[in-house]
């Protein structure tokens, strides 16, 4: 008869397999990842409106921002994919977050500053940055939409991202002995991170390297696919630890429970936060030279 503890590992196992599949299959066709991701950044600022509003004297309309943050994330890939032009596209998300200030105004909420923060605080935190994906997919820091997309750059920022989580957590198992940053998140440690990030730069090498020889569309040389992987792993686990402060802030150990022994959708897509960002002005940095 199996521990509790082994049941634990089979169910983190088996959902953890089968989040790798969805998220892999989703960048074989651009509808299916723009699908996948629009539902992400809903479930995502749903889980976080949710988390916030637990906090004393703090009011998130969870409906009207989750709205606002999938639309948003829509506009952008519209926009990417050449299927809308002008800025008129933004006029309904604008329209939201306009009512959700002056909202404030009639509820009278607690502390209506705090409503107020928190409120663009996830549409800064979760909607930017994940409708950032689409630039990378579609854009890759360039003037114009792509004539045709580029999966493998957005799929290789997830790669980088798990393979830095178990480098990480493979060698801190085995070596780590001094801790990255205790006050915030005890179990990381330095030699973790370094060996998540060494062989997060070899996956990112041999990426550049297929990429190179199998004729994908607009890749990067070897070095700047280096650059990359070293560029994911410093912002991911940044925002591995800004997503660890303000669990902390608010009390909380998972921010969810959707993802049977991983969590909730924060906990998944904590690290890419700011690994999708900080991609997105790598690239087109070095597009401008």
């Amino acid at each position: 008869m199996m521990t509790e503890k082994q049941s634990n590992f089979i169910t983190r196992a088996i959902f953890g397999i089968l989040f790798v599949v969805v998220m892999v299959g989703s960048f074989t066709r651009p509808d299916f990842m723009v699908g996948l991701f629009a539902i992400i950044t809903g479930l995502t600022i749903w889980e976080y409106t949710g988390l916030v509003n637990s906090i004393k004297g703090v009011s998130v309309n969870r409906l009207i921002s989750t709205i606002a943050g999938i639309y948003f994330f829509l506009a952008v890939a519209g926009i990417e994919l050449g299927m809308v032009r002008g800025f008129v596209i933004f006029v309904p998300y604008i329209l939201c977050v306009v009512y959700l200030l002056v909202a404030e105004l009639y509820l009278k909420n607690e502390n209506p500053i705090h409503s107020w923060a928190y409120t663009m605080l996830g549409q800064m935190y979760i909607t930017l940055p994940l409708s950032l994906i689409n630039i990378l997919a579609f854009g890759s820091g360039d003037s114009e939409a792509m004539a045709e997309p580029n999966m493998l750059l957005p799929l290789s920022i997830f790669i980088l991202l798990w393979t830095n989580d178990t480098g990480a957590y493979c060698t801190g198992s085995l070596f780590g002995k001094h801790k990255l940053f205790p006050r915030i998140s005890p179990g990381k440690s330095w030699e973790g991170s370094i060996g998540g990030g060494v062989l997060s730069l070899i996956v990112a090498g041999l990426i550049g390297y297929w990429a190179n020889n199998n004729g994908e569309v607009q890749s990067l040389n070897i070095p700047v696919w280096i650059g990359l992987g070293l560029v994911v792993v410093v912002f991911g686990t940044w925002g591995d630890l800004v997503e660890s402060l303000f669990k902390r802030t608010i009390g909380v150990k998972d921010s969810g429970k959707i993802l049977p022994g991983h969590g909730g959708m924060l906990d998944r897509f904590d690290s890419s936060l700011l690994a999708i960002p900080a991609a997105v002005v790598y690239i087109y940095t070095l597009s401008q030279f």
